[in-house]
């Protein structure tokens, strides 16, 4: 009997075992055991499965700084958040003040990509509800980068979206090499001469009708718009077959809420060298 629950005992360790997240400094699920909000709640099971009930943009925060200080997050690709039961309300990840990336209700996984800013200096991350919820979070992760990215300018110019006011059209002709895993990337500047200002917004069609891309399907809001964070300088979509069929054959409308761009860039993905 003895030896039988010495048995026992040790199959039920090594079970709990294999649920815990590994030691690796790539994953952040228990650095986040806080929110914005007081009223929030916020609990870990022995899974280390994180369970969120969380208010309307309230948010649940890691601090990811290091012996105090800002981290650099240059040599990672993006941060992903794995969900144990799929979402019932859009949810959000923030990275400081930089970047934001938006979800759509029913999803598994939100990853948000860092390419094209400048992460030398973060200090929190957050996971915030656009709805009263409960969110359960079963790992957070971080992908070390691993592609470097050939640019090619598509469109050039200055165009201040204002309030819906403005908009512009990539022509089809500048899709003909596009091929699917390519990206889009917008150079951006937010529009930060309202301090009231607290949002800004970017959306994407293929031109002349109301149809989104669909590489970015799951970062966009219910009217079909990619946030922007305040300090953002750039955004990227990583395109699907379906899009490049209809970016060659229609082209791409760009229009938002008080961001500007200046220039869109098609990127293609290459090998970055072995260290």
């Amino acid at each position: 009997m003895k030896t039988i629950c010495i048995l026992a005992t040790c199959a039920l360790l090594t079970s709990c075992s294999l649920n815990l997240h590994p030691e690796d400094e790539n994953v952040l699920t228990a650095k986040f055991n806080s929110t914005w909000n007081v009223h929030e709640g916020v609990e870990r099971n022995i899974n280390g499965v994180i369970t969120y009930d969380a208010l309307p943009w309230g948010g649940l925060v890691a601090d990811v700084k290091y012996r105090n200080m800002p981290v650099d997050w240059s040599n990672y690709e993006s941060i992903t958040f794995e969900f144990a039961e799929p979402t019932k309300v859009p949810t959000q990840i923030m990275v400081s003040d930089k970047l934001k990336t938006m979800g759509k209700a029913g999803i598994s996984s939100l990853t948000c990509y860092f390419d094209g800013q400048d992460l030398k200096s973060v200090n929190e991350v957050a996971l915030q509800a656009s709805d009263t919820s409960v969110l359960k979070v079963k790992n957070v992760f971080l992908t070390p980068g691993r592609s470097v990215w050939e640019s090619s300018p598509i469109w050039e110019g200055d165009c201040a979206l204002g309030n819906w006011e403005n908009g512009f059209v990539v022509k089809p002709e500048e899709f003909t090499s596009a091929v699917e895993g390519d990206k889009i990337e917008f150079i951006i500047k937010t529009d930060v001469s309202d301090p009231d200002r607290g949002y800004w917004l970017l959306k994407t069609v293929y031109n002349k009708t109301e149809n989104t891309l669909e590489g970015n399907d799951n970062e966009l809001n219910q009217w079909g718009c990619s946030m922007m964070g305040q300090a953002a300088t750039s955004y990227r979509i990583l395109l699907t077959a379906n899009d490049v069929k209809n970016l060659r054959e229609k082209g791409l409308f760009v229009n938002g809420y008080y961001t500007n761009v200046s220039q869109v860039n098609l990127l293609r993905r290459g090998l970055a060298p072995a260290q």
